[in-house]
């Protein structure tokens, strides 16, 4: 189970609310030796390729080859590992699964793609809403760090969400496609389809920062106030930053990979 880590500072009134949750390096360690290094390096992707692979007819290849070719090197980004730890945190405690990680779509290692950095579920009642989220990595000292602004910024990005119903409706066609040759999601994703095209307005949005920096208000602060002015009916927003001890953010690729080589999970 990941840390839930100790709330700092709670902000806004449904349906837009912030808060502040900061972890303990003990509760970092936890997170890197539990479930992020399987997010990380997608090790359910990487089993259910592996499986496919089994059904190979024996034609002279090698099994070294096929593992050489699945094994994947660790991470070099940071800002992958935080976007892995921001999933991590919404699937153990936001009730969220993300069954299809942008890193199974690039075509070259260290590439991004455009659109929401999470696409996937969040259970509401007896069923799935949509959910979507945005994630920045940042150990700028502003408040706000920089990440929030610019054309690809944690500003725009949320905004987008929550106005533009086309940048909607291309997530939900994304996961569709995925979703249609019988995945073990599917039921999931049909539950959500029901209520999006009942009213395109029913998501849950979320946007998270990661941070090794002292936790303040002020990087959540302005983005509750205005993300609440005409955030339209049943769309909910949730902005969380999860604060890390300082200065770590450049060393999450090597604490990732030196638990992998240790056996982590």
């Amino acid at each position: 189970m990941l840390p839930i880590g100790t709330i700092t500072y709670s902000l806004g009134t449904p349906p837009v609310t912030g808060k502040g949750v900061s972890w303990s390096w003990l509760e970092l360690k936890t997170a890197v030796k539990g479930p992020l290094a399987a997010v990380v390096y997608d090790d359910t992707g990487i089993q259910a390729l592996t499986s496919l692979l089994s059904e190979l007819p024996d034609t002279g290849f090698t099994v070294t080859n096929v593992q050489a070719t699945l094994t994947q090197s660790g991470p070099t980004e940071g800002w992958r590992v935080g976007e892995a730890l921001a999933e991590c945190y919404l699937v153990h405690h936001r009730a969220c699964n993300f069954p299809w990680p942008d890193g199974r779509d690039v075509r070259k290692i260290g590439s991004s793609l455009p659109g929401a950095d999470l696409v996937g579920f969040h259970q509401k009642g007896s069923d799935h809403q949509f959910a979507l989220g945005e994630v920045k990595t940042s150990s700028d000292n502003q408040y706000p760090p920089g990440a929030c602004y610019g054309t690809t910024g944690f500003k725009k990005q949320l905004e987008d969400l929550r106005d533009n119903i086309g940048i909607r409706d291309d997530l939900v066609r994304y996961l569709g496609h995925r979703a249609v040759n019988n995945a073990p999601w599917k039921q999931q994703f049909m539950e959500a389809a029901v209520r999006y095209f009942a009213d395109k307005n029913d998501i849950q949005i979320f946007g998270l920062l990661v941070r090794d920096v002292d936790p303040h208000q002020d990087d959540l602060r302005t983005r509750v106030k205005y993300l609440a002015k005409g955030c339209p009916a049943r769309m909910a927003i949730e902005l969380l930053a999860i604060y890390l001890p300082k200065e770590t953010i450049p060393n999450l690729c090597h604490m990732v990979t030196q638990s992998r080589k240790k056996g982590g999970s």
